[in-house]
């Protein structure tokens, strides 16, 4: 919509509605995943470690391998990792 067009009231509205259900839907999924991982944190579970492979599972394997390969070269660098005999 250009500045100066004649604004359509319903049309905006059917658009609020749509994002005020759509930010709903969004405040429920958040209350259920902070309760998965309130389950899983009571059973024991590492939340972060969670946390982390959720991040892993999503990245691509390529990108994934590359990050790995980089953050090993830099703590060999760092006296990080001993030399494997």
């Amino acid at each position: 919509m250009r500045i100066g067009e004649e604004i359509s009231g319903e049309t905006l509205k059917q658009y609020i509605a749509r994002l005020e259900r759509l930010e709903d839907e969004k405040k429920a999924i958040l209350e259920d995943i902070r309760e998965v991982f309130s389950e899983a944190k009571g059973l024991g579970f590492d939340t972060k470690a969670i946390r982390k492979i959720l991040k892993i599972r999503k990245t691509d394997q390529n990108q994934l391998a590359e990050e790995e390969a980089i953050l090993e070269i830099y703590k060999r660098a760092l006296g990080m990792v001993e030399d494997e005999v």
